[in-house]
Parts: C-alpha cells; structure tokens; sequence
C-alpha cells in the first residue's frame, strides 16, 4: 500500500441549509485536495445538522406542537441517499479524485438516520453506515441502523470504514471493524469533551490502525437564538489524527474551523500489529467469538415465493 495524505475537517454547517452545507462541503474538499489530501473527512451529521441543545418539545410522556413543527423543519432538512446533495458529493469526489466521507442526516420514509457515506473518486454511489445506536435524547429524532450497513471499503491506501460518536464506546462494534480489516478508522462525531481524544488514542492502539476523528466547530452564532446554554461555543471540536501506536499525527484542535492534514504511512500498520493483532495472533477463538448479522432487518416482508393466494378466479 502507498503512503496517503489525509485532511479532517473541522467546522460548521449552514444552519437548515442542506444545500449550502453541501457547497461548503465541496469547497473544504477542494481546499484539502489542494494540499494534496486523497481521502477526506467530515464529522457527524454535518450535512443535515446536528441539533445540540434542541429538546423538539419532549419530556417523558410529553410533546408539543411547537416541538413538531421544530421536528418538521429538521425532517424537511434531512436528505434522501441516493438524492441530488448525494449526486453532487459523489462528483465532487471524483472530480477531485478524493475518498470523501461525510456525516449526513439521511430520511427514509418517515424516519431520520444519522448515517456515515463514503464516496470513492469512481463516481459510483457511496458506502453507507447508519448509526446503530443513537445516544440519549438523540433517540428521539434518529432511528437505529442495522447490520446490513457495516461497510469497509478497500482503496490502494488501505481500507476505510466510519463509526460514528458513542459507537466508538461498542467494543463489540470496534472488534468487528477491525475483522473487517479497516487502516482507516475514521470516527465521526459532536462529542467535544476532554476524553475524546483520550479514547481515540485506545482505539487507534486497540485496533493497529489510523483514527481519524472529525467534529463539529459550532458556534451559538449558527443556532436559533432560544438556546438555553449561554455559552458561545457549543461544539468546540477536538478533531485529531491518531497514528496505530497511538501518536498524534494533528491536533487535537479546539475552538476554530481547520483543516487537519497527517501523512499516513502504511508501514506502520504492520508494526503496530506485530505485537498486538486483536483479531489474529492475539485472539483467542476458543474463548471468545463475536458473531455479526449483517442481514437487513425490515419491520414489514413481503414474500414473493410461492402462491398463497386464495382469491384464486
């Protein structure tokens, strides 16, 4: 594998502005690949928003109107994967030629998903990963992904995979990426606190691979202006590159919009792992196994197999 220039990027998006976030999008893109970056990372939810401090009017047992039309102006904000901000990413990827990924709040049907795509310089649609368990409040506006979206996509530099925020605390979520064979972790998040950084040092050591964590810079400017928290900052960032014996590559980097840009070498893939390979020489299959079903799973199945009916003519 060759050596690749990474970018995370940390920043804000355009506030119930899908589309203007995605120009944003792309011309971050092209400022990283102008340095000469080949893969490219957003954090979580940027496309779409995430809504820090927002309650949507609920309490237990509790919603209101106003907490519904707050939902409906974010559901209406949420974008369809495949859809014209997807089209537009994925030909910002390939005309770039970059590995693009970025957090996105995706709709389907009636249900949001915070949801992770990776866009490959070919143009063909993006791997997507949906958020398997979303944290706490956020429970209450995102539904929960399954198995099926547990993509690890191979490029000449090594293998990419996203896990998004609190799933980063899975263990059993990270012992799958890493049986998937990911080098490139790229961990997407909101979570601006002082352990992130600490955690994504673990990972990076656990797993023998690069961690590249994006977050969110945003400002009390970007929001509505009823937030209670009279903060000015309320996502401070804290993004960072980890190397696989657990160096900072860059950052983290707080309280600002950048741009992190670390030279991976994959060299040092096989050197982390010549001790420590969790899911080869340092695995103990007789012990412990984890099984993955990556099977979809759908509320409703419609069995086209053999005739059932008994409304023959």
């Amino acid at each position: 594998m060759e050596t690749v220039r990474a970018a995370v990027v940390q920043a804000s998006p355009v506030h119930l502005d899908s589309s203007r976030t995605v120009d944003k999008v792309v011309a971050l893109a092209s400022e990283a690949a102008g340095k000469k970056a080949r893969l490219v990372v957003f954090p979580e939810a940027f496309v779409g928003g995430y809504p820090k401090g927002r309650d949507f009017g609920v309490t237990v047992g509790v919603r209101t109107p106003e907490g519904r039309d707050a939902f409906r102006a974010y559901f209406d904000n949420a974008i369809e994967v495949p859809g014209p901000e997807t089209a537009r990413l994925a030909e910002t990827a390939r005309g770039l030629g970059v590995h693009l990924v970025v957090g996105v709040v995706e709709r389907e049907g009636g249900t949001l998903y915070c949801s992770a795509l990776i866009f490959r310089p070919d143009g063909l649609p993006p791997a997507k990963h949906r958020k398997l368990v979303p944290t706490a409040m956020e429970r209450v506006i995102w539904g929960s992904g399954d198995g099926s979206t547990l993509p690890v996509v191979a490029t000449p530099f090594g293998k990419i995979g996203a896990v998004i925020c609190w799933e980063n605390y899975m263990p059993l979520l990270r012992t799958a990426m890493y049986a998937k064979g990911v080098d490139l972790y790229c961990a997407l998040t909101v979570d601006d606190r002082e352990t992130w950084a600490p955690s994504m040092r673990h990972v990076a050591l656990e797993g023998r691979c690069f961690v590249l964590s994006a977050c969110q810079f945003l400002k009390r400017s970007d929001q509505p202006p009823n937030e209670s928290n009279l903060n000015p900052i309320l996502i401070r960032g804290g993004s960072c590159v980890v190397g696989p014996l657990g160096q900072f590559l860059a950052g983290p980097k707080f309280d600002e919009e950048c741009v992190l840009i670390a030279d991976l070498d994959p060299g040092e893939l096989a050197r982390g792992k010549f001790d420590l390979d969790v899911v080869g020489h340092y695995a103990r299959p007789d012990v412990f196994q984890l099984r993955v079903d990556e099977s979809p799973r759908r509320p409703v199945v419609f069995d086209q197999g053999s005739d059932r009916s008994t409304n023959k003519a």
